[in-house]
């Protein structure tokens, strides 16, 4: 009877899915789906993606190359794993946190001396250069038919330092504006001409007969990358190599301005009630706090260790962000574009090395 009873009543309220093989699937897929405390739940994606920086890195020691276009080529190669909801929330943390600290850091390499040095004249050019690398960028996004946010990243890349800037000037873009996937493109084609134009710059220079001060100011104005650029140039000799230190240390003083300019003329990424001009100004907090970096290393001769400390941990941040940028990059819309993405890039790049190479043949840089 009381068998009867007790199948009568069912299964207790404390384990409701007893003998139901539906529901007991239902249960174990409520168990997954139940969110991860703390600071765990970023684990999955930061491990991966250190786990690929970490081999990027490897392999630009072992091989010689650059190790931002290893960290994107890995990140692409392994994007599957971004699948897993459970990897992004770090993926997306490395993308954007990293980046910022990463491009704070960076203002330990720079100082106001080093435009004071470089000069009216030379400086003047150097912004005019800049200025043509952006149009240029622009416009082979127009011919090509591609967004004008990537023309903006080619040119501003191309134009500052490199995949730095692109970071920087993609946090102000956004990912509702231009996607991952077409801003990973442009990043592997600034890395790519970056280390191309490390290797033709000196050859080019020594060809046309330059003078250690024209090779140094012309290879220190075009090439993208701080470390190639200066590479490129002391390969030349060590005199160029000092030039091009001044020349594109100059450049990467001018990030923050820029930065700045972008945000005040396209405005915030996410949809929302419209500022007025007067409140866009306000910069990003991380570009505040490069250029408090940037002042305080101009007001204080700090030890030599604390910059080059400095430049490697901004490099493995910034190395960091690529790889998670690419993880999170969708493959199939990169077959989508194919060669046009390249175009802003070939533009811009193309376009900086014509004015550098046009201002030290009329004598800026002597």
């Amino acid at each position: 009877m009381k068998d009867c009873e007790a199948m009568t009543r069912g299964p207790a309220p404390s384990e409701p899915y007893r003998g139901d093989l539906f529901g007991e699937i239902h249960l174990a897929d409520m168990t997954d789906a139940a969110p991860t405390p703390g600071i765990a739940r970023y684990f999955p994606g930061l491990a991966i993606c250190a786990a690929a920086a970490g081999a990027a890195g490897w392999l630009s020691d072992h091989y010689g190359v650059p190790v931002i276009l290893l960290g994107l080529l890995i990140g692409l190669a392994l994007n599957f794993v971004a699948r897993d909801a459970r990897t992004h929330r770090g993926l997306d943390f490395a993308s954007h946190t990293f980046l910022r600290i990463g491009i704070v850091l960076l203002g330990f390499q720079v100082s106001i001396a080093q435009i004071v040095a470089l000069g009216a004249l030379p400086f003047a050019a150097l912004i005019l250069i800049m200025a043509v690398a952006f149009a240029a960028g622009l416009a082979g996004a127009r011919l090509s038919r591609q967004s004008p946010y990537a023309g903006l990243l080619a040119g501003g890349a191309t134009a500052i330092c490199g995949a730095s800037a692109a970071l920087a000037l993609y946090g102000i873009v956004g990912k509702e504006r231009l996607s991952q996937a077409q801003f990973a493109l442009t990043l592997v084609g600034v890395s790519m001409a970056s280390a191309l134009a490390m290797s033709l710059y000196p050859a080019i220079a020594a060809e046309l007969e330059l003078s250690d001060a024209q090779a140094g100011y012309l290879i220190g104005a075009s090439i993208h990358d701080v470390g190639q650029a200066i590479g490129g140039a002391y390969a030349v000799s060590d005199a160029a190599g000092i030039d091009a230190t001044i020349v594109k240390l100059a450049r990467v003083t001018l990030l923050a301005p820029v930065v700045l300019l972008v945000s005040l003329v396209i405005g915030p990424a996410r949809a929302g009630p419209s500022r007025p001009s007067w409140r866009r100004l306000g910069m990003p907090w991380f570009i505040t706090l490069f250029l408090a970096v940037v002042a305080v290393n101009s007001l204080i001769d700090l030890p030599a260790v604390a910059a080059t400390k400095a430049l490697a941990a901004s490099k493995a941040l910034l190395l960091l962000a690529v790889t998670a940028t690419a993880m999170r990059s969708r493959t199939d819309l990169l077959l989508e574009l194919g060669w046009r993405a390249a175009a802003p890039v070939m533009a811009a790049s193309l376009a900086s090395f014509a004015a550098a190479l046009f201002f030290v043949m009329i004598g800026v840089g002597d």
